[in-house]
C-alpha cells in the first residue's frame, strides 16, 4: 500500500475513532504527533499500531472500526431515495451517515439520515433507527432538530429531518477551547427546555453529549439524534437492554454504565452535566486510558469542581454542574424544570436555590450516614451549676441566630425594593 493510501486510511480512522468517542482528541493528538516523530525518523507506523501501543484502544476495536464502509460506498444508496437531490455529505458515525439534501417537491433543504447496508440486515438496528424516526416525530419543539419523514429504499433505511445549518458544541471545543460562562448557561437553559419537553412526553435522550448539541448561525440551540431514545413505559426493551451500557463513555450517566433497567430522565440531567463540565472547562469530567477506564472513574471517583479548574466560574455554575453530576440520581435535580429554574436564577445574578437546596440535603444525609452518634447528657448527669451555664448558652446563641435571621431578612427586603 502507498504512503498516500496509508494516509488515507489513517485520517478515516482517526475521524471514526473520534466520532465514537473512543479516542480523547488529546489523546489522537499525541498519537498522531508520535506518527510525525517516527516518520521523520523514516519509520512509517500505521496509526492503529501506535493508538493499540499506547493502549488507548484494542486489537479487536481496530477491526471492527476498520470494517466501517468508507465513503463513497455510502453515496450509492443516498442518490437513490426518491425524492431527494443529495447535494454534499454533512457527517459520518459508526450507525449511519447524513447528507445534505433538497426536497424536491417541496423545493427546501432537509438532512438524510442512512443506514449502512450492513446495518440495514440487522433486525435490532432497523428497529432502533425507526424508534429514533418515531421518537423524533413526537417532539415537536424549537430546540429539537424536527423529524421529517422515515422510509426505505433500494434496501437501504433512511431518516429525513429539519437541517441544522450552524455547528456543534463539540466544534467550539477542538484543540482544548471552552465557552464563556454565559453563553454556556445559554446552551444549557435551551438543552434542558428540549429535555423538559422530551421527559414531559416520556422520552428519555440518553445520549446527551457536545455533538448531539447544534447551534444555527442564528444562535438557537437545537438537541439531536434520537438514536439511543427510549419511552420511560417502554419496559420490554428496557429489560432487552439490561445489563448493557448504552450511552458515550465520556458523557454517560452511572446508572446507564450498570446496566439498569430503571433508567429515568436524571440519566439525561447527567449526561448534560458532563457536557456541561466539558464547555466550561475544556476538558471532560473523567479521563482515562479506555472507554472502560473513563467509566469507571464516573462509578467511583470524586468529581473535581468545575469552578477549581476555570478559576473564572462563578460558584452559582459550579453548584449546578456539580447537582447534575451527582453519582446517585436521588440527589440530582428531580426534572428539567427544576434544572431551568436554578440557571435563570444564576443567569440573573441570584443563587441557585435548588442546587443548594439539594447540597444541604447531601451533606445531611452524609452525617446521617457516617454513623457519628452526637451524645446528649441526661439531665441526671448535669450539676445544677452546669445546668444553669447550659441555659445560658442556649439563650445566647438563639438570640445570635434570631439576629442573624432578622438582618438577613431585612437585607434581602432591601434588595427586593431596590430591584
Amino acid at each position: 500500500m502507498s504512503n498516500t493510501q496509508n494516509h488515507r486510511g489513517d485520517t478515516q480512522l482517526a475521524r471514526l475513532l473520534l466520532d465514537q468517542s473512543l479516542v480523547g482528541s488529546d489523546e489522537m493528538s499525541k498519537c498522531l504527533a508520535k506518527q510525525k516523530e517516527l516518520r521523520e525518523q523514516g519509520i512509517d507506523k500505521p496509526l492503529a499500531e501506535i493508538l493499540v501501543e499506547f493502549q488507548y484502544v484494542t486489537s479487536s476495536q481496530i477491526e471492527r472500526i476498520a470494517k466501517f464502509p468508507d465513503d463513497e460506498s455510502l453515496y450509492q444508496p443516498a442518490q437513490q431515495i426518491p425524492g431527494f437531490q443529495i447535494l454534499s455529505k454533512v457527517g459520518q458515525g459508526a450507525m449511519a451517515t447524513v447528507f445534505k439534501a433538497k426536497q424536491l417537491r417541496l423545493d427546501r433543504i432537509v438532512a438524510v439520515k442512512v443506514l449502512p447496508k450492513r446495518l440495514s440486515e440487522n433486525p435490532e438496528f432497523v428497529d432502533r433507527f425507526y424508534r429514533e424516526g418515531r421518537a423524533a416525530a413526537r417532539l415537536n419543539h424549537p430546540n429539537i432538530v424536527q423529524a421529517i419523514d422515515v422510509g426505505e429504499a433500494a434496501g437501504y433505511h433512511y431518516f429525513v429531518m429539519e437541517y441544522v445549518d450552524g455547528k456543534t458544541v463539540y466544534d467550539g471545543l477542538t484543540n482544548g477551547g471552552c465557552y464563556k460562562e454565559d453563553e454556556a448557561l445559554s446552551i444549557l437553559r435551551q438543552v434542558s427546555q428540549a429535555l423538559e419537553h422530551a421527559h414531559a412526553r416520556g422520552f428519555i435522550h440518553r445520549d446527551v453529549k457536545p455533538k448531539n448539541i447544534m447551534i444555527t448561525k442564528e444562535g438557537v440551540v437545537k438537541l439531536a439524534d434520537m438514536g439511543l431514545a427510549r419511552e420511560i413505559s417502554d419496559y420490554e426493551t428496557a429489560k432487552a437492554e439490561a445489563g448493557r451500557a448504552y450511552g458515550t463513555p465520556y458523557y454517560i450517566s452511572p446508572e446507564q454504565i450498570r446496566g439498569e433497567v430503571n433508567i429515568d430522565f436524571r440519566a439525561d440531567i447527567y449526561s448534560l452535566g458532563a457536557t456541561m463540565y466539558h464547555m466550561v472547562t475544556g476538558r471532560v469530567p473523567f479521563e482515562g486510558s479506555t472507554p472502560t477506564a473513563v467509566m469507571h472513574k464516573h462509578l467511583r471517583e470524586p468529581l473535581i469542581p468545575p469552578d477549581h479548574i476555570n478559576m473564572n466560574l462563578s460558584s452559582g455554575i459550579g453548584e449546578i454542574i456539580e447537582v447534575m453530576m451527582a453519582k446517585r440520581r436521588e440527589e440530582r435535580y428531580s426534572s428539567a424544570t427544576e434544572l431551568i429554574s436554578d440557571i435563570e436564577a444564576v443567569l440573573g445574578g441570584d443563587p441557585p436555590f435548588q442546587a443548594r437546596k439539594r447540597y444541604d440535603q447531601g451533606l445531611l444525609r452524609s452525617i446521617a450516614d457516617s454513623g457519628v452518634t452526637v451524645y446528649t447528657p441526661k439531665p441526671e448527669d448535669i450539676n445544677p451549676s452546669e445546668k444553669s451555664t447550659q441555659n445560658w448558652t442556649a439563650v445566647l446563641v438563639l438570640s445570635f441566630f434570631l439576629a442573624l435571621s432578622i438582618l438577613i431578612n431585612i437585607w434581602l427586603l432591601q434588595e427586593l425594593i431596590s430591584k
